[in-house]
């Protein structure tokens, strides 16, 4: 799913609301959370999961292609923690699916 495919998701769900109003909304969502990460903050939404920035200390690595060095710079990394609830439903789903799915390919579908 992507930005715009959400956007019409939520417009449908939200018959009150015009999608510009869903699309404006989810933007400023996505802004509010982008602003702070930069200001390194962690971000929890329950039954979901977490944000937060990782750091990756500076090293050198090599270019496959020729084995020259790179010096890479320290940097911060977004990183996601899937919240227990959510690993639960997503364990649900692809049981369900495998279930669905033998069931399926044993009745010759």
């Amino acid at each position: 799913m992507n930005k715009s495919e959400l956007i019409d998701i939520l417009a449908k769900n939200q018959a009150h609301l015009e999608r510009k109003e869903v699309e404006l909304a989810v933007n400023c969502m996505f802004e509010q959370m982008s602003a702070a990460l930069m200001a390194n903050d962690r971000i929890e939404i329950r039954g979901f999961g977490s944000f937060a920035l990782h750091y990756h200390c500076p090293h050198t690595a090599r270019n496959p292609r020729t084995g020259g060095e790179l010096k890479l710079p320290a940097r911060y990394i977004p990183f996601f923690k899937p919240s227990k609830e959510l690993r639960r439903r997503v364990d649900l789903f692809s049981m369900t699916e495998q279930i669905s799915t033998a069931r399926n390919f044993g009745n010759g579908l």
